[in-house]
């Protein structure tokens, strides 16, 4: 099955200041996913090429990082899942951030469940919560994201804790 799951933010800021967020990714302060309520990811070498990780059930590879720009993962774990994810930084004018996650894959076997009755859900609400991390960097107005019905159940079923209730 091909499975393409885009998400973008506009952050009211330049550039620069959400690079300099997303240089702390992987990292014991990262300031771009929101650890606090998601497993955290981790990268065996950092934010570099070939870097091995993941966060979660969720393995990847670094195929291609430009610091500034982008950085993209080919995923190796779950079985079943055959293709990419990727975080990318766009100036769309001088106080304008376009922030973007976007997966694209085919799924085979049993992701073909997977994806689209679990991790799917789990994975939309870990973005907008990490896009939501990334804008109260800026604002004194906190975005907070409701989790669906869906999302809430999957995290209690599968034991995925939150300091804070949804």
């Amino acid at each position: 099955m091909r499975a393409i799951n885009i998400h973008k933010r506009i952050i009211d800021q330049p550039k620069s200041k959400v690079v300099e967020l997303f240089a702390t990714l992987a990292t014991e302060k990262d300031m771009m996913l929101a650890t606090d309520k998601w497993p955290p990811m981790k990268l065996d070498k950092g934010l570099q090429l070939g870097s091995k990780g993941g966060h979660g059930s969720i393995g990847y590879t670094v195929i291609d990082y430009h610091p500034e720009e982008f950085i993209e993962f080919e995923f190796s774990k779950p079985e079943g899942f055959i293709g990419i994810h990727k975080f990318e930084i766009t100036e769309l004018e001088n106080e304008r951030t376009e922030l973007k996650h976007t997966i694209k894959m085919n799924t085979s076997g049993i992701a073909n469940f997977i994806w689209p009755f679990a991790i799917r859900w789990l994975h939309d609400a870990y973005i907008e919560d990490a896009f939501d991390k990334v804008e109260n960097h800026f604002t004194a107005k906190k975005k907070r994201t409701e989790w669906n019905f869906w999302v809430k159940f999957l995290r209690k079923k599968f034991n995925q804790s939150s300091n804070e209730p949804r």
